[in-house]
């Protein structure tokens, strides 16, 4: 689906051009790269790979097949996001994460068949091209890029499905519109806004709400059930995001069902004190990868 361009996406779009262009002249849509769910080839990115990959897929052209032919060149990645759905656990109880990219192409006669397509459903599913330093054994932990363990992916382990890990991303190649791509969710997505009227917003990032200050701001503000009720679903994911970060060992599905117990004043009191918590482990997640050759590198498609 074709997304609303401003100027903001427009400043970044026309980062990649020549001369600035206008939303008249551009068609941008959004796509799913990939995500830390094991796909069909028993293969997952960490969520530190995933945020690696959104830096190195912005400016990533879009082709047809991985087929590295220029003609085949029909879009390019102006920016991109993570994003973490945490009410939904993935096979492995992590938050399911994925990479949310922006795409434009400039509007032409021989591109408009493919904008109908890309409209309607026809051409939707993705995959992506990049290398990676290791392939991690979901057993035993080994690098099997540097030395074989005897664990195969798909294989059952004590009740376990074995899989790898890909981690230390150290390019992005480009991404591909396929037929059938190893992960099952990557491909161009709907836009969704929700609405509920009014002019209130409240940034859950500088969350300052006291107990007793929650029936003054419903009134000064006047919100409706339904708009309350969003804050509240929005500050429980807050909780469970922070919380996930804070104390990994523990499964996303019991951080759920804690706060889904919790009231609204209880939700921002603990937002406030995992967000002090989790600035403190702060760390960088980019790999550094100076030393790295191409011929230490595996090429994956995904």
């Amino acid at each position: 689906m074709a997304e609303i361009i401003d100027e903001d996406l427009l400043k970044k779009l026309n980062k990649f051009t020549r001369r600035e262009l206008n939303a008249d002249e551009v068609y941008c849509f959004s796509v799913i790269l990939c995500d830390n769910e094991v796909d069909r080839d028993n293969e997952r990115f960490s969520l530190d790979s995933l945020n690696t990959l959104a830096k190195l897929f912005i400016g990533k052209t879009g082709i047809f097949d991985h087929n590295p032919k220029g003609s085949n060149q029909t879009a390019r990645i102006f920016d991109t996001e993570i994003v973490s759905v945490m009410e939904r656990p993935t096979s492995t109880d992590e938050p399911y994460t994925y990479i949310k990219a922006m795409a434009y192409m400039v509007k032409t006669a021989t591109n408009d068949d493919l904008i109908k397509e890309i409209d309607g459903g026809i051409k939707k599913e993705v995959s992506v091209s990049c290398s990676v330093e290791k392939q991690v054994c979901s057993i035993c932990g080994a690098n099997t890029r540097e030395k074989a363990c005897s664990h195969k992916k798909g294989k059952l382990y004590n009740g376990v499905k074995c899989h790898v890990v890909l981690e230390n991303p150290t390019d992005a190649y480009e991404w591909s519109f396929v037929a059938i791509p190893a992960q099952i969710n990557a491909g161009v997505t709907k836009q969704k806004q929700k609405h509920f009227g009014g002019e209130f917003s409240l940034n859950l990032d500088e969350v300052v709400i006291k107990a007793s200050e929650l029936s003054e701001l419903r009134e000064k503000a006047m919100l409706q059930d339904e708009a309350l009720e969003a804050v509240r679903d929005e500050l429980k994911r807050e909780v469970v995001k922070l919380s996930f970060l804070c104390h990994p060992e523990t499964a996303v599905k019991t951080l759920l069902r804690i706060a889904e117990g919790m009231t609204l004043c209880e939700l921002v009191d603990m937002k406030k004190e995992l967000a002090i918590t989790a600035k403190g482990l702060e760390k960088s997640q980019i790999f550094k990868a100076e030393n790295v050759t191409n011929t230490n590198n595996q090429q994956f498609k995904v």
